[in-house]
């Protein structure tokens, strides 16, 4: 049996816990999805894309660390459903630029809501210096 040291112990725990939150906090935009036919990659551009309107293809692939293969068949989902409008840019016509039609707003804000609801209940519950401390932690790891 190997032991672990209090430092691997607390760094598996924290893994752990970020599995969990993680897994609480997909799971209800993750059973829309499903009913779709879709996954987490087709909420992630919904959401860049919103966050962004007239996102340039190119802009969204490095926002989202991918390349175009990954993104063509559920981007090509959405677009086809009438979620998301594409359009040449008017500075430069080869580049294709994304936006939410209305549908892709709303879609969007449904699968979203949930997730605000459960960050706003927790920062409410932990305080504003345990979310600057959470928010410290996530702006580094994503910055890794």
């Amino acid at each position: 049996m190997t032991t672990k040291s209090p430092q691997k112990r607390a760094l598996s725990d924290a893994q752990e816990l970020l599995f969990y939150a993680y897994r609480a906090f997909t799971a209800a935009p993750d059973a829309m999805l499903d009913q779709r036919g879709w996954n987490r990659v087709h909420h992630r551009l919904l959401h860049f894309i919103g966050r962004d309107p007239g996102i340039a293809v190119n802009e969204l692939l490095d926002k989202l660390g991918v390349s175009k293969q990954a993104v063509h068949s559920p981007l090509k989902s959405l677009v086809e459903a009438g979620l998301v409008e594409t359009a040449p840019d008017a500075a430069d016509r080869r580049v294709k630029c994304l936006t939410l039609t209305d549908a892709g707003r709303q879609l969007e804000l449904a699968l979203s809501s949930p997730q605000f609801v459960l960050l706003e209940e927790v920062f409410a519950r932990c305080g504003s210096e345990a979310v600057k401390g959470w928010e410290a932690v996530m702006k580094a790891m994503a910055q890794r």
